[in-house]
């Protein structure tokens, strides 16, 4: 929490004020940042005198992984048992060990290495994409269902997430080398913006993500989610899923790539959707 500002009896009484108004909690955080408010300190205040904020917004019930004990359970992953390492529930951040087999990590690195380019961003005010200083890895995407091994891959995080592999964009890999970085970002397509309509044309809002390591990096490169107070270290064949149920900071899913120190970093990512992409 930013040190400069506080939570004071006054702040309270004004959120309440903009309850008692009717407003929710997406007008409410907007004015607070427009205001001058630290954004980790406007989402803690609203989360304390707004409880049901989230459930407020609209949202897309994504279908959660049945883990009814939380860690240190195994879970059936269609051909694989997965190991269940963390579990959180607010934000939803769930991390799994042995999703893929060190043969599969290497075999998707080697078929995403003569393919790739310097990673792109989406262009919030078009749609489109673009090369960023924010996003300094190489990437390339898998169709749907590109091959064996990818389809393999995909039956797998659709068992584990009870989520269709046709609710799902194609897979792709990344590669970050030493000092390549992913600076904090959310996901999700913000409705706000002007080029979000003609991504959501595509199976519409995204809702969760799935980060799988093809490798363990010599030093750097962990998964940090500053507004959860959470980091999540590469370890080849692990993976970190989180789920945004709504497309709002107040989720608690911005999340980056810090920098590799030594070595290299490879990840996989898989994004779902809410509704079939094509």
């Amino acid at each position: 929490m930013n040190s400069r500002q506080t939570i004071t009896p006054e702040l309270r009484e004004w959120l309440l004020a903009q309850v008692a108004a009717g407003h929710g909690a997406e007008r409410v955080l907007a004015s607070m940042q427009a205001s001058g408010w630290d954004s980790s300190v406007a989402m803690e205040a609203i989360r304390e005198v707004m409880p049901d904020a989230l459930h407020d917004l609209a949202s897309v019930a994504l279908e959660m992984p049945d883990l009814p004990n939380g860690a240190g359970h195994r879970v059936q992953a269609h051909d694989r048992w997965v190991d269940v390492l963390v579990c959180m529930r607010q934000p939803r951040i769930v991390v799994f060990r042995g999703l893929l087999a060190d043969a599969e990590c290497d075999a998707l690195i080697e078929l995403a290495r003569p393919r790739l380019s310097r990673s792109e961003t989406v262009v919030n005010r078009t749609g489109g994409s673009e090369v960023n200083a924010a996003r300094t890895s190489q990437g390339m995407f898998f169709s749907r269902g590109e091959g064996e091994l990818v389809g393999a891959v995909e039956a797998r995080i659709a068992a584990l997430l009870n989520w269709p592999v046709d609710r799902g964009e194609g897979l792709q890999v990344l590669r970050y080398g030493v000092g390549a970085e992913y600076r904090p970002h959310f996901d999700y397509f913000d409705p706000a913006q002007p080029g979000s309509p003609a991504i959501l044309k595509r199976g519409g809002q995204r809702v969760g993500t799935v980060l799988m390591y093809l490798n363990t990096p010599e030093s750097g490169g962990a998964t940090t989610f500053p507004d959860a107070g959470i980091e999540v270290h590469a370890q080849r064949g692990s993976a970190v899923f989180f789920a945004y149920e709504q497309p709002s900071p107040l989720t608690r899913t911005l999340h980056g790539g810090s920098p590799v120190l030594a070595g290299e970093k490879w990840v996989a990512t898989k994004w779902l959707r809410a509704g079939r992409f094509d």
